[in-house]
């Protein structure tokens, strides 16, 4: 299993963590599905990402709308790409059309199978035990959160964006008084790419547990990895 948890991913600053993940896709193929994490009509983030992704010679073509899923085949064409693109919004709302569609155990089982599950804010949230912090972008509590249970292929919580309010980082410290599972918090432009045998971290990650924060090191991590 591979993954990449991303802040934010359409910025100059992600550009060595998306040549790393590149190099790994390509490894592979070249194909990546994208699930929205809403509906689409006119397909612009899509179609952005896909421009995007197509500078590293990866082919972005498959669209799944959770809402809309029509067979067995297309659910087979997207397991049968050689990497799954989780978008960014509105993370609940993700994680109810996920659980609803019957794709949120299916895409877990597909990821634990040698797959590269890629997520952008919150699709990177997604990927953790919990979207507990996800409140927090609402103005609410994580503590209040009692079914945030998520994908749980990462051994800690993920939180993005942190340098769009300075008071998430106090708000964040907080939490992780009361909740045994560390945070990893990152900047837009930060990252971190998990695989079998291997973390890389991109940026100046924040690990967050016991209310403190230090900086994220590969050793740590690797360490959740192992017990995870």
């Amino acid at each position: 299993m591979i993954t990449a948890l991303y802040s934010d991913q359409l910025i100059a600053e992600n550009a060595p963590m998306d040549r790393r993940l590149a190099a790994l896709i390509l490894s592979r193929g070249s194909s990546i599905g994208y699930i929205a994490s809403a509906p689409e009509p006119q397909r612009e983030f899509f179609d952005e990402k896909r421009q995007y992704y197509l500078r590293y010679g990866l082919s972005l073509d498959l669209f799944v709308d959770l809402d809309a899923l029509s067979s067995d085949e297309e659910i087979g064409r997207l397991f049968a790409c050689n990497a799954i693109h989780l978008t960014g919004g509105h993370t609940g709302d993700f994680l109810r059309r996920l659980r609803q569609s019957g794709m949120l155990e299916r895409l877990r089982a597909w990821a634990l199978d040698d797959g590269i599950l890629v997520g952008t804010s919150a699709g990177a949230i997604l990927m953790t035990p919990t979207i507990a912090v996800d409140a927090l972008f609402s103005g609410g509590s994580p503590d209040a959160v009692r079914d945030g249970a998520a994908l749980d292929l990462a051994p800690f919580e993920f939180f993005p964006h942190l340098n769009d309010d300075p008071g998430y980082l106090p708000a964040l410290l907080r939490y992780s008084e009361t909740t045994a599972t560390p945070i990893l918090a990152c900047r837009d432009g930060e990252g971190v790419i998990l695989g079998d045998g291997f973390v890389e971290i991109f940026g100046a990650p924040l690990m967050i547990s016991g209310g403190f924060a230090e900086a994220a090191e590969r050793g740590r991590i690797a360490d959740l990895l192992s017990r995870a």
